[in-house]
């Protein structure tokens, strides 16, 4: 786990090798183990290292001397050893470290673009072409860690942060007003922008492709489509069987690629409590578990139940309590380390755990992403809302509009309900949910900010990815959005940030694309039970 920076354009050696130092130097929380930079006239490239698998030999950049191409890498690639076992037995040679980042350096070599399809894990990616003077940047399937660069048609950047761009001296700070108006819709910036002009998000499961001279070129290398309507309806033992298999599986892979500690964030909900669980049935035992609770208590402190679980499972538990004051105290640290706005203040509460686990461990599993995969939250009401729209929009308009102008003399949830949908046209799902993804500022409160001003209506985000979804059905619709927009711009970019701001690495095991491709050609009666829970 590092971060990583580059620069390339017409610029000297020394010229870069200055502007990497001050990129690196930013993001220092990123990587307090060890630092390296490398440099040619036009490009440089550099990272901060928290030292986590080859603690003694895993410097970087580390490069292929017989084709000159260089590395800088951010992450984890969780497979590597069974990757390096096959690349050498397919005759791949000289190794010199025993990282995984020499791994992936050697399967871009020896596979091209094509062996980014082996690598399991999260990770951002930069590679150097001495030869060709041509830059690879990949940033891994689901996004968890993030990758900006900046281009403004004469020099380009990137960084694993924001804040390392700016610090490059070569960025004029100037807010892109678009992605504020978005924000106050999403309470985050949706992706490709960021809150700077210029500065982009490159996306999860992309590439992007650059040689000195031309203009940057971002590819798709993968995508889960969320695709359940197979007639196949799987039996409830073979959905149990499957899901264990691979969840267990994605649990292992992140408690073994490590040569320090790991140890996992407790909540006490079902998501972190099952990540708790498997590590025990996989064999760890007495590891640390780390919980945050609230002074006041009530309903978002759930620190009992934490404790009940690392309990039964034999784990060390360890709790931090925050009072209101700390809570504030805390919130100008939380926005220098997210670099652009984030309405969510558990950012807050992931700082605060992940100061407390960074004084036992250097890395920790967590839950993001089961509920976006598994339709958790409220998708059950979701999907009954739609249902009933459908069968609404059986009747003739004539008839529901009638029903909408009976439901003004008196109480009548049907007939309020027929008047918004009575001029809908079927198959306008997202017309339906969008209140519940963007409500917050409406079109009009926004207008009202900025008299005057042409801007795109933020519904087009979240309409565009309703309109690239390959399935026709609605709740597997909303999944596709919330996995492509909340889960990436929300809850792993606060997850990130909040995390390496103490330098600790966090692991998603519910976001292993094994398990998330799997979980995605699932049926909705495997997600969403009719009656009881909603989670499977």
């Amino acid at each position: 786990m590092c971060g990583i920076v580059g620069v390339l354009g017409d610029l000297s050696r020394e010229e870069c090798l200055s502007i990497v130092g001050r990129m690196n130097g930013s993001i220092v929380h990123r990587g307090p183990d060890d630092d390296g930079a490398w440099a040619e006239d036009g490009f440089g490239f550099g990272m901060r290292r928290l030292s986590i698998i080859d603690l003694a030999g895993g410097k970087q950049p580390i490069w292929d001397q017989a084709t000159q191409r260089g590395i800088v890498f951010n992450g984890e690639v969780y497979n590597y050893k069974a990757l390096r076992k096959d690349l050498t037995a397919h005759g791949v040679s000289g190794w010199t470290t025993e990282s995984d980042t020499e791994v992936v350096l050697k399967s871009l070599v020896d596979k091209g673009e094509a062996g980014i399809q082996t690598f399991n894990g999260m990770f951002a990616v930069a590679t150097w072409d001495r030869n060709n003077k041509s830059l690879l940047l990949v940033r891994d399937r689901m996004g968890v860690k993030p990758l900006y660069y900046y281009w403004d048609g004469k020099t380009f950047l990137f960084a694993s942060e924001i804040k390392a761009i700016l610090a490059s001296g070569l960025v004029e700070r100037s807010i892109d007003k678009q992605s504020l108006w978005d924000y106050l819709t999403f309470r985050y910036i949706p992706g490709p922008n960021s809150i700077w002009h210029n500065v982009k998000k490159l996306p999860p499961g992309h590439l992007l492709r650059f040689e000195r001279g031309g203009s940057p070129c971002v590819v798709k290398y993968w995508e889960s489509d969320v695709v359940s309507e197979s007639v196949v309806q799987p039996t409830e033992s073979e959905v149990d069987a499957e899901f264990a298999r691979l969840f267990l599986d994605a649990v292992d892979l992140r408690l073994v690629a490590s040569d320090v500690p790991v140890g996992v964030f407790l909540s006490g909900g079902l998501d972190s409590s099952a990540i708790a669980a498997a590590a025990v049935e996989l064999g760890h035992k007495n590891f640390h578990t780390f919980s945050v609770g609230f002074e006041e208590g009530g309903y978002y402190s759930e620190l009992s139940y934490a404790k009940q679980v690392a309990e039964h499972v034999g784990a060390q538990y360890h709790e931090v309590v925050l009072t209101q004051k700390k809570f504030l105290e805390m919130l100008p640290d939380v926005v220098y380390a997210t670099d652009e706005p984030l309405a969510d203040l558990s950012a807050i509460s992931i700082l605060a755990l992940s100061r407390l686990a960074r004084n036992d461990v250097k890395v920790v599993l967590s839950g993001e992403g089961s509920d976006e995969i598994l339709a958790g939250y409220d998708f059950d009401r979701a999907e009954k809302e739609w249902n009933r729209v459908r069968l609404l929009q059986r009747f003739p308009k004539t008839a529901l509009k009638m029903g909408a102008a009976v439901s003004r003399l008196g109480p009548g949830a049907l007939h309020r309900r027929a008047e918004k949908v009575a001029n809908l046209p079927l198959g306008s799902w997202n017309r339906i949910e969008l209140p519940h993804i963007t409500g917050n500022f409406d079109q009009l409160e926004k207008e009202g900010l900025w008299p005057g001003e042409d801007w795109k209506d933020s519904e087009r985000i979240v309409a565009a990815q309703y309109g690239a979804a390959r399935s026709t059905d609605p709740l597997q619709q909303m999944l596709a959005v919330y996995q492509k927009d909340w889960l990436v711009e929300d809850l792993l970019m606060k997850a990130d940030k909040a995390t390496m701001a103490a330098s600790l690495e966090a692991r998603t095991p519910f976001l292993d694309y094994r398990l998330v491709e799997w979980a995605n050609r699932q049926p909705n009666s495997v997600k969403v039970k009719r009656k009881g829970i909603n989670q499977y």
